[in-house]
């Protein structure tokens, strides 16, 4: 059965402007929330492996617009949308100074929202996320004209069918450095049955070239504002993007700890109780 989940955790989700938010939630629901937030075509199963040592917090893992048991957006993805899906969850559940996980994409996203709504949030973790994909101006047109050529050709795309949950599982697997159980959790929440088989939920908009990116000038400035306690759990054989940004933007964050432990970039899903306590004793500690 997909999506078939320990009692522990119960299905969450909320109603923004045009979109519903779907998510899971776990732990103790009268603690602050710790929100999770997952990376690219990933979704909020990614997390599923450290909840059995998150119990003591209320966590809330959200899929993100697109991913997931998510609605798709009526037009296309930015990365500032990403940022306005934050703001209205934090103004609909009346969060103030919550503290947030994010991983990868996820990271990016909860960096740029930590650093414009400081008031906000608590404490920001990073898993194998540090800094933003950019962009030099001299590329900007070039940039311009990929993203949208790739929209024009998305109209006509078709998804790719799958006959068994296992096809599934092994195309995820030859993409990514998941372990099979690992991508299985992700794969199982990520998939719809349908005539034909299986078919990804994910919204096939979200593999388009982004037409515009920061500059790395932007990119510093939001890593310069970050004025709250950041904390970056770095996987050893992580995304060689992580180290680039710890060695160019880490002397901009000044309230930053640095953690490097063993696994590739699904670190959290890979080393589930080392991750956990990392955070718990960060965010104990603020």
């Amino acid at each position: 059965m997909l999506g078939h989940y320990p009692n522990t955790i119960e299905p969450v989700c909320y109603q923004l402007a045009n979109l519903s938010l779907h998510g899971l939630a776990s732990g103790d629901s009268s603690k602050p929330p710790l929100l999770c937030l997952h990376g690219w075509l990933d979704n909020a199963a990614s997390f599923i492996p450290m909840l059995p040592h998150l119990l003591d917090r209320q966590v809330i893992a959200i899929d993100w617009p697109g991913h997931g048991y998510s609605s798709y957006r009526n037009d296309h993805y930015h990365f500032i949308d990403w940022l306005y899906d934050l703001l209205q969850l934090f103004e609909l559940n009346k969060w103030q100074q919550i503290d947030i996980v994010g991983h990868s994409m996820g990271g990016m996203i909860a960096t740029a929202f930590a650093s414009s709504f400081p008031e906000r949030v608590k404490s920001l973790t990073l898993i194998d996320a540090f800094g933003f994909i950019t962009e030099q101006p001299s590329n900007t047109t070039e940039q311009l004209r990929k993203g949208l050529l790739q929209r024009l050709k998305s109209r006509d795309a078709n998804k790719k069918f799958h006959p068994d949950l296992a096809s599934a599982v092994k195309a995820r697997l030859a993409v990514s450095d998941l372990t099979e159980d690992n991508a299985r959790l992700i794969v199982e929440r990520g998939l719809v049955r349908a005539e034909q088989g299986f078919v990804w939920r994910a919204d096939p908009r979200l593999r388009l070239a982004s037409p515009y990116r920061f500059s790395t000038e932007q990119a510093e400035q939001l890593m310069k504002d970050l004025a709250i306690p950041v904390q970056l759990i770095q996987a050893s054989d992580g995304l060689e993007l992580v180290g680039r940004g710890v060695d160019y933007y880490g002397k901009f964050v000044s309230q930053l700890v640095h953690h490097n432990i063993d696994g590739g970039h699904h670190v959290h899903m890979e080393q589930p109780e080392q991750v956990a306590q990392l955070i718990l004793a960060f965010i104990s500690a603020k």
